[in-house]
């Protein structure tokens, strides 16, 4: 990963999206802190960096597409085409679209041998990851790798990895490079 921006988004979640005070996370767990990664991701400086860290992970996994679940992957995917990365975005819907093509993964057509870059905002159970991975697999897609803009070390990594049948799994931040003072650690 190109440090330089590493540490650029590091800075933009730390000042942006690093909330401190008791909260409720999608998983329904209660936790002393939340990370909106959207806060920092959706800046010009934490998209270039994000955009930056996902293109070069794409490549090195050798990915044509990029994508997951919406919302939390939207802005990663256009992060990664932001970046120059040459591959197809794709957004998986929470539910199957019930109208029109009825289609689970809205973006442009995917091919057969399509390898797919599955990315996540944040990671606690890896649940929202784990949905893009089965619905690709249903839809006859390579898992090529799974990226996090951040994980809360908090079992999602081990989930992922179960569900991804081996493929990497590579978190850009974790929460000991966001806040290694907090609390629970």
């Amino acid at each position: 990963m190109a440090e330089p921006a590493r540490e650029r988004l590091i800075a933009e979640l730390r000042e942006h999206a690093l909330v401190v005070g008791e909260v409720t996370l999608t998983s329904g767990q209660k936790a002393g802190y939340y990370v909106d990664a959207k806060r920092a991701i959706l800046l010009p400086a934490g998209f270039r960096a994000l955009g930056e860290l996902v293109a070069a992970e794409a490549e090195r996994v050798r990915a044509t597409a990029v994508g997951g679940t919406t919302m939390g992957a939207d802005p990663i995917a256009c992060a990664a085409l932001a970046a120059g990365a040459p591959v197809k975005a794709f957004f998986v819907r929470k539910e199957k679209k019930q109208h029109g093509l009825q289609r689970w993964i809205e973006g442009p057509v995917l091919e057969p041998a399509e390898r797919c870059l599955v990315v996540e905002d944040v990671v606690t159970t890896g649940g929202s990851a784990i949905h893009a991975i089965e619905r690709l697999r249903e839809e006859g897609f390579d898992v090529a790798g799974v990226v996090a803009v951040l994980d809360r070390l908090s079992g999602g990594a081990e989930a992922i990895g179960a569900a991804s049948g081996g493929a990497p799994y590579v978190p850009l931040v974790t929460i000991d490079d966001l806040y290694p003072d907090r609390p629970d650690r």
